[in-house]
């Protein structure tokens, strides 16, 4: 077994690193496929509403609790020193630069990402993407384009909805079991949230999207074994993407801190 393990590790970095290319690869080919006309307006649409507007509940819920979550736990950590006041900078602030962007992405990503792994999954192992090559067409065009501009618009809609839903969650807890008026919450998130700090949050957001639609899609084109490969092909999605985008959070965060300098 010891003298296996080198050879696995090998094994396993250079699937990643394979993986990693094709991806990339895979963006590149959907990127320039963008200005090609015809332009897929009605896929767009669709994706934009698929992942977008069915993403909304999920949105809903989870904000909501870890925003009133999120408050208590300031709050009793607050109350020892005296610091009440200090709630609604500490959760408008946590927020708009780390919860909503990221946290949204983590949650709606799973959900938009495997349900494109298992759509274009399930196209492939029926070779209906090979139908989409023999008639002349090209995949990242007619399924990976729409998808990714369609990511790339929503989740930052998503992340902002989840801004407003999580600021009303922490407003209700802090009103009704801390004492802070809701005039008085929304007047200090207001002045302690500066553009800057909504900007080193939510630029990030497109990225998120981009990281989603194409690992979903990039799993979804290289299914293969039939059903049971595209219930692999979801799970891995699900993996990949929640780690991603926790490692894209860190270098984008310190990209943003060096150019906002906040």
């Amino acid at each position: 077994m010891s003298e296996r393990a080198p050879h696995r590790l090998v094994g396993e970095a250079h699937r990643i690193f394979q993986n990693v290319g094709e991806a990339s690869q895979l963006f590149v080919d959907a990127v320039r496929a963008i200005p090609k006309k015809p332009t897929e307006w009605r896929a767009i649409v669709e994706q934009i509403d698929s992942l977008g507007v069915a993403s909304m509940g999920i949105v809903l819920v989870t904000s909501v609790f870890i925003g009133m979550v999120m408050t208590m736990q300031f709050a009793f950590g607050l109350q020892r020193f005296g610091g009440l006041e200090y709630i609604p900078r500490v959760v408008s602030l946590s927020f708009a630069r780390e919860l909503a962007p990221s946290l949204t992405s983590v949650i709606v990503g799973g959900r938009i990402g495997s349900g494109m792994a298992a759509e274009v999954g399930a196209m492939n192992v029926t070779e209906q993407v090979d139908a989409i090559r023999a008639l002349g067409a090209d995949p990242a065009k007619k399924l990976v384009m729409p998808r990714l501009v369609a990511s790339v618009i929503v989740i930052p809609l998503l992340s902002i909805f989840a801004f407003v839903l999580g600021l009303l969650g922490a407003i209700i807890v802090s009103a009704t079991q801390f004492g802070v008026s809701p005039a008085t919450f929304v007047r200090s998130a207001l002045e302690s949230v500066t553009l800057i700090d909504f900007l080193s949050g939510f630029l990030k957001t497109p990225f998120f999207g981009a990281i989603i639609a194409i690992v979903g899609c990039h799993f979804g084109l290289t299914t293969h074994g039939g059903t049971a490969g595209v219930g692999q092909s979801t799970t891995r999605t699900v993996v990949v993407v929640s780690i991603s985008i926790l490692i894209a959070d860190l270098f984008l965060t310190k990209l943003f801190v060096l150019i906002f300098g906040a």
